[in-house]
């Protein structure tokens, strides 16, 4: 079966060139016009992927509201915001929210379905059978890549599918500097540099929830990041 990719997006024409592409590309796509109907169609199906606007007509912030509603009905369920607002804050507050990705709509269309590809890559694992599981430890950190799994002191740390597989990157060789590229070259991600600081900036932060103590992800300036003992 394709995939099912929502696209939420108040603007016509942009809506019905999206849903044109993706479907070109063999994915089926359901397209909303605002909140309350992509919200009543969630509430009764899931998408596989979501892309979602930040402002919906008069709702300045109704794609923020989506995503907490996804995030409360799946934790893995990839989620791209896209918008024509480009700016720090932003960017910030929709991955703190839950996003894997954000995008602004000057993106080419190539450049999104590589980031559409890459998130189901990552999604596939949760649905494969593993034999074996593919656990790595260190001190109070559990992480079980077969499973897309981790823990903090026994507890469960709740990441999304992008922010999983940049601690992956990071937790293969403890001690060792990551740059940005290399970043998103071992987790095969398609991000910018900003982006890639706020995914790390909300993995500390999912960490210290359960320990306020925790400081085992050094930013090296000018560098990249490690994981430290």
């Amino acid at each position: 079966m394709p995939r099912t990719i929502a696209l939420v997006e108040d603007d016509a024409v942009i809506r019905d060139n999206y849903k044109l592409a993706l479907e070109a590309q063999g994915y089926q796509v359901n397209a909303y016009r605002d909140r309350p109907c992509a919200s009543q169609a969630f509430n009764e199906k899931l998408p596989d992927l979501a892309i979602i606007d930040i402002g919906l007509n008069d709702e300045t912030e109704g794609g923020f509201m989506l995503c907490q509603q996804l995030r409360q009905l799946s934790g893995s369920l990839p989620i791209i915001f896209f918008t024509a607002r480009d700016n720090d804050v932003d960017t910030i507050s929709g991955l703190r929210m839950g996003a894997d990705d954000y995008l602004t709509k000057d993106i080419s269309m190539a450049h999104l379905l590589a980031r559409i590809a890459a998130l189901f890559r990552r999604t596939d694992l949760l649905s494969t059978p593993k034999v074996q599981s593919d656990q790595y430890r260190l001190g109070h950190l559990l992480v079980d890549a077969s499973r897309m799994t981790v823990t903090w002191k026994q507890q469960p740390v709740a990441l999304t599918v992008t922010e999983f597989w940049m601690l992956h990157a990071l937790i293969r060789h403890p001690g060792h500097v990551k740059s940005r590229q290399q970043l998103m070259d071992e987790s095969r991600m398609v991000v910018d540099d900003t982006t890639i600081t706020s995914h790390i900036k909300r993995i500390r932060k999912k960490f210290m929830q359960i320990d306020d103590t925790f400081d085992h992800i050094d930013t090296v300036y000018g560098m990249g990041y490690r994981w430290q003992e």
